[in-house]
Formats: structure tokens, C-alpha cells, sequence
């Protein structure tokens, strides 16, 4: 049984349907997560375009609202940044409207909000509907993400000490609004005790990787148990010298902007030929440089090695031409178009519209709105001899040269960077991976330990 969505095309799997099924048909706040490349992504589109309840998407950051066609946490509740712990949040009628007319708010990157945020989230929806007695104020609230692989920003000083002192963790599910925290001690988490219960529902079939044998080494570095043997496999394969093949580039992730920004620039300057830069377009309040979907001076030459930033539209009924993330290479550059060869069949390329969106309340239908409140044009095109690890994530790569510099930094990393990869066939390292490099965060170890456990339970009890 499949379902599938007229507006994206996109097929739903059997248990990508039964999740949305159980979003659509209940009030349950509920969790997707998964390992990469489960569909995560996709199942969002399809509840996004196919849901009849009232919805409001949004995320932590401006790129991934973007991404998801939605608003920041902080613009939608209107909530100041940094640290908001107790009391009352300021709200003004419109934005009490937008909140008391939401019944399903959707959260995407959830592993980057702090436990802080997602309790200010519950504050403000139970002062905005008058319910403060009840969760979430009544909202059914949807989380996607994945802990395995973004962290939330650690907080430092006394944002540092509050969250010490008041939470377990600064991750969003050790947040207060859920049940039963344990704020001592090893003990699992006992979700639905006190506070709002959350199910928790994680993707199983991996669509991005097919062979057995890889997708077994990428579970070792994601829960940080790789054995002498995966990283000798994962090491040999890697030494290899990566080809010198311009009708098949290839890209390097790498841990830092700094390393990333001198490989493409160093790489387009030994291009021959003029450069040309295509300087993007904003209209309304798109915000600061740092939330752009692409560079607002895009610095090309003919020969450039370029990734695709979005999904080609194409034509109804065609197969998209390209896809986010897809890598080629620049052979013309004329006017208002790009042209880019793409496995050896060239497309012409003309600048895409990123719309930035805003909830508002239509009093007359009683119903939430999406209007455009900023547009950013530009070529939907980065330079790709280099990407980071960071701005990898969603990304598909048959091929990718992974360097880790002085050593992956953050907690999943390392997986990010390999889980991108289509195959192990594909996988060059520029040294061999090292066991520092293999990171997990411990309380995210903790919470998928009682994720796991619980739901054992649930199908003992279900026998």
C-alpha cells in the first residue's frame, strides 16, 4: 500500500504512510526521527501539502525554514533570542491569533532547539489559547530530526549555568513540558509521566544507501561503536587517490568554512577565462547574510564546479533534471542563464525565487494564512569543489572526498559526512578516520536508549 502526493509526485513508503496516518488521524505529539536518508524530509512535504488540520511549519534557523517553505521559531512565537527561561512572554494580538488558530505545529531540525526554546514554545502556546494547564496549549505538536546528527548551539556563561541548573540537558527533549526527568543519575527518561507524552517514531528503510555491508559501518559510526575492523575496511577504501575526472567531479566535505572557502577559491582562480559574479536580488525583510539560500555574489567561471541548491521543478509529469545537491560543471555563462553539464547532458539554468513566509490569521475564513514577506533571487548554483559537513546535510553524493582537518569537532560529524555517500565505493579520505573522531553526544545516547526500550515494551504488550 502506498500514498502518494498529487502536488510533489513523491511516494509515500508503507511505514513513511502508517506515520503520517497516525499525525493526520490523532492528536498525538509525536517525534520522527530516523537514520540518514530515511525519507525524513519527504514525509514533512507530504504532511505539509496533504494535511487537512491546520498547520504551521517552522524551524530554528532561517535556512531551514526556507528549506521547509516555513517560519523561524523565534519570528512565528515572536520570541526574543538567547536564554528566556521563566514568566510570561510578551504577545500581541496577532500573534495570538496565529497561535490560538493552530492545530498541528510542525517542527523541523528539532535536534537543534534547545530544551529552553521548546519550553517557551509550550509557555507561549498555553498564555496565547488561555490553556496553561494543558500542554502545548492544545496544539498537537510534530517533531522531525535526527539527535545522531545536528546539536543544538551549547550555551556558554550564565545561559551555560542556567541551563545546568534547571535542566538535565540543554537538548529539547530533556525539556520540561515532557514527563518524567531524571535530574540525577544514569536513569532512562519515563516519557508521559507529568507533562505532555511523546511518541516517538523512527524510520527504519534507508533509501539513500542500498548495500547491506555499508549501511551496517554507517549504524557503528552513528551510535559510536566502531570496531578495529569497520575502521580498517572504512580507512583502506578511503586511501585510495581520488580521480582526476572532469565529466565526473567530485566534492570535498570538509569540517571548516575556512578549508572549504580556500579549495573553491583556489580552484576557480587555475580556471582559464573571465570571471563573472551574479549578484542576487532581495526584496522585503529576507534578513541578514548569514540566512541567504545562496551566496549573494555568486563568482563563476566557465569550467566551475557547482552544486545545485534546489530541486529542479521541470516540467509536469517530467523527472526532475537535477536535484539539491546535485554536482556539475559550468560550460556557459551568458546573461541571464547558466548553462551546466550534469553527467554529460547540459541544462540551461536561470535564477530561483527563495520566498520568505509569514503565518498571519484570516479572521473572515478562521483560518492561518501564508503570505510572502521577503524574496531572494539568485542562481540556485554554489560553488562545489568544497561544501561543509554542516551545509551537506540532506545532500545525496555517489562520490565525496571526506576531510576531517584536526578532527570532527562536534558530535555526529563524522556521520554526517559519510552518510552522504550513495556507497562505500565512493568514499576518499584525505587521512585515516581516528576513534576521536567518532563522537555521540551522551544524553542523546541516553534518550534513543530509552526510546528503544520503551518501545520494546509497547510490543511486549501488543503481543
Amino acid at each position: 500500500m502506498t500514498a502518494g502526493s498529487p502536488s510533489t509526485g513523491r511516494v509515500l513508503s508503507d511505514e513513511q504512510d502508517e506515520l503520517f496516518r497516525l499525525i493526520e488521524d490523532t492528536r498525538e505529539h509525536v517525534f520522527v526521527t530516523g537514520r540518514a536518508g530515511t525519507g525524513k524530509s519527504t514525509l514533512l512535504n507530504h504532511l505539509a501539502r496533504q494535511t487537512s488540520k491546520q498547520i504551521a511549519v517552522c524551524a530554528p534557523t532561517g535556512v531551514a525554514a526556507l528549506n521547509v517553505e516555513g517560519q523561524t521559531i523565534h519570528s512565528l512565537f515572536r520570541l526574543p533570542i538567547g536564554l528566556i527561561a521563566d514568566g510570561d512572554i510578551d504577545q500581541n494580538d496577532a500573534t495570538r491569533k496565529i497561535l490560538n488558530a493552530i492545530d498541528t505545529l510542525v517542527i523541523d531540525e528539532i535536534s537543534m532547539v534547545n530544551a529552553d526554546l521548546m519550553d517557551a514554545i509550550d509557555r507561549s502556546l498555553r498564555q496565547a489559547r488561555g490553556r496553561r494547564g494543558e500542554p502545548f496549549g492544545g496544539v498537537q505538536v510534530v517533531m522531525f530530526g535526527d539527535p545522531y546528527q545536528l546539536a543544538p548551539v551549547p550555551p556558554r556563561g550564565d545561559e551555560a549555568r542556567y541551563i545546568a541548573d534547571h535542566y538535565r540537558s540543554f537538548w529539547f527533549f530533556d525539556a520540561h513540558v515532557w514527563a518524567g526527568r531524571e535530574p540525577e543519575g544514569d536513569g532512562l527518561i519515563e516519557l508521559g509521566r507529568h507533562g505532555a507524552e511523546l511518541h516517538i517514531r523512527e524510520l527504519t528503510r534507508i533509501h539513500r544507501q542500498s548495500d547491506d555491508g555499508f549501511k551496517a559501518m554507517l549504524n557503528a559510526v552513528r551510535y559510536g561503536r566502531v570496531t578495529a575492523d569497520i575502521a580498517e575496511v572504512l580507512n583502506r577504501t578511503g586511501a585510495r587517490t581520488p580521480p582526476d575526472d572532469p565529466e565526473h567531479p567530485i566534492i570535498t566535505l570538509a569540517t571548516r568554512n575556512d578549508r572549504v572557502n580556500a579549495i573553491n577559491a583556489r580552484h576557480l582562480a587555475q580556471l582559464p577565462g573571465r570571471e563573472q559574479t551574479a549578484r542576487a536580488e532581495v526584496n522585503g525583510d529576507f534578513g541578514r547574510g548569514d540566512v541567504y539560500p545562496a551566496d549573494p555574489e555568486l563568482k563563476l567561471k566557465v569550467g566551475a564546479q557547482v552544486m545545485f541548491l534546489r530541486n529542479d521543478i521541470g516540467s509536469q509529469g517530467e523527472p526532475p533534471r537535477w536535484v539539491n545537491g546535485t554536482i556539475g560543471t559550468v560550460t556557459r555563462i551568458v546573461g541571464e542563464t547558466v548553462r551546466v553539464e550534469v553527467d554529460g547532458e547540459e541544462f540551461d539554468v536561470e535564477p530561483s525565487v527563495w520566498e520568505k513566509y509569514r503565518y498571519a490569521y484570516d479572521p473572515a475564513a478562521r483560518k492561518l494564512t501564508r503570505e510572502v514577506v521577503a524574496e531572494f533571487t539568485q542562481f540556485p548554483l554554489r560553488l562545489a569543489w568544497a561544501v561543509t559537513i554542516h551545509k551537506s546535510q540532506g545532500k545525496t553524493y555517489d562520490r565525496a572526498i571526506v576531510d576531517l582537518g584536526a578532527g570532527a569537532f562536534a558530535p555526529g560529524q563524522t556521520y554526517v559526512a559519510l552518510s552522504r555517500l550513495t556507497s562505500l565505493d565512493g568514499l576518499y579520505l584525505t587521512r585515516p578516520l581516528r576513534p576521536s573522531d567518532i563522537r555521540v553526544d551522551q544524553d542523546v545516547r541516553r534518550f534513543m536508549r530509552a526510546m528503544w526500550e520503551r518501545r520494546q515494551e509497547e510490543a511486549a504488550q501488543a503481543r
